[in-house]
């Protein structure tokens, strides 16, 4: 029986809805096991309220990111700084990117 693929699921929170997740998480089953499993964005931003339910349920590490600049991007960054820390120090066979823009 082939193994199955481990994949490092990035959600940046700021952009993509929390109504999608539980889709996003059930392609992704079809395809190996989630591994790795974190959301980025401003948790103090009252937008992002759907999203802290489904870190519970579907046990997502939530991520802090100040918004210190408007419109830099800043949640963009953190996530890709990990994504790359994942790629040279984790044992993944898959990335996922979960996001709007």
């Amino acid at each position: 029986m082939k193994e199955k693929e481990k994949i490092a699921l990035f959600i940046d929170a700021d952009n993509a809805p929390a109504s999608k997740i539980d889709k996003v998480l059930s392609e992704l089953a079809r395809h190996g096991v989630v591994n790795i499993r974190k959301a980025y964005g401003n948790w103090k931003n009252p937008s992002l309220k759907p999203w802290e339910d489904a870190l519970h349920e579907f046990a997502i590490q939530p991520v802090q990111q100040f918004d210190l600049a408007k419109g830099k991007n800043t949640t963009d960054m953190a996530l890709v700084i990990d994504v790359m820390d994942v790629l040279y120090t984790k044992d993944v066979d898959v990335i996922c990117l979960v996001s709007s823009d």
